[in-house]
């Protein structure tokens, strides 16, 4: 970590405090909604298996990145469906929490600036709840990073807290560790995804209703226009069209 932005170093820090109780810490801000954080992990992860599924068709065969990958909370139910599933995150110690609950997931702890993988390594990346943690400077290449380690055809997800809600600035004003959160509105991480070289760059709301199976996301994406949801996520490709290239 010595060649960490002192911003990133200090988050880094803070999430290895937590890295045996960041679930209590979130149930502790979620408790008045009556939802839990399995809630949460389990409709992203639903969500997440949806785009990779519209993206690609079968997913058996993926190659997926994690970033900012945490203790691994989504790892246990996106690993058994993916080909490969790989986590890395600045926060040294929670990485090596992820790596003893997910034994099947490949992970690394870097510096928050290059990520440790070579051009065109993974098919899908995906990043959540992660970039409001990112020191707002970073933003751009935390972006482009996304770009360098995807292949042609590759999709990124972004999914991040809706500022608009306010039950969601509830939440995020009751967490002991986004208290120093710069929480992004939809139009800036469409804007970083623009400015990086994605394509095809689409927003959605999310969590406009508790949508805790297919149907109710179903219901859930009528809602997707509209500010009204929770969360939100953007997703784009990196330029070459078709199936990502191996």
């Amino acid at each position: 970590m010595n060649g960490m932005d002192p911003k990133q170093r200090s988050v880094a820090q803070e999430f290895d405090t937590y890295k045996t109780s960041y679930r209590d810490a979130v149930n502790a801000s979620l408790g008045f909604s009556g939802l839990d954080v399995d809630f949460f992990t389990r409709v992203k992860a639903d969500y997440l298996r949806d785009l990779l599924a519209a993206a690609f068709g079968d997913v058996a065969g993926l190659d997926v990145i994690d970033i900012g990958c945490g203790v691994g909370n989504y790892h246990k139910l996106l690993q058994p469906k993916v080909g490969t599933l790989t986590g890395v995150d600045v926060a040294a110690e929670c990485v090596e929490q992820a790596r003893i609950e997910n034994p099947g997931v490949r992970y690394e702890s870097y510096d928050g600036t290059r990520l440790p993988y070579p051009d065109a390594s993974f098919d899908a990346a995906f990043t959540i709840c992660v970039m409001h943690h990112v020191p707002p400077a970073a933003w751009a290449n935390f972006t482009r990073e996304a770009l360098r380690v995807l292949r042609p055809g590759g999709l990124f997800a972004v999914f991040e807290h809706n500022p608009l809600n306010p039950l969601t600035m509830r939440v995020v004003n009751r967490c002991p560790f986004d208290k120093d959160a710069v929480l992004l509105r939809k139009g800036e991480v469409v804007g970083l995804l623009d400015k990086a070289g994605f394509e095809e760059v689409t927003p959605r709301f999310i969590l406009s209703i508790p949508a805790a199976n297919a149907p109710l996301r179903a219901v859930d994406r009528l809602f997707s226009r509209l500010p009204f949801g929770a969360q939100y996520y953007v997703t784009g490709k990196r330029p070459g069209g078709g199936q990502p290239t191996r």
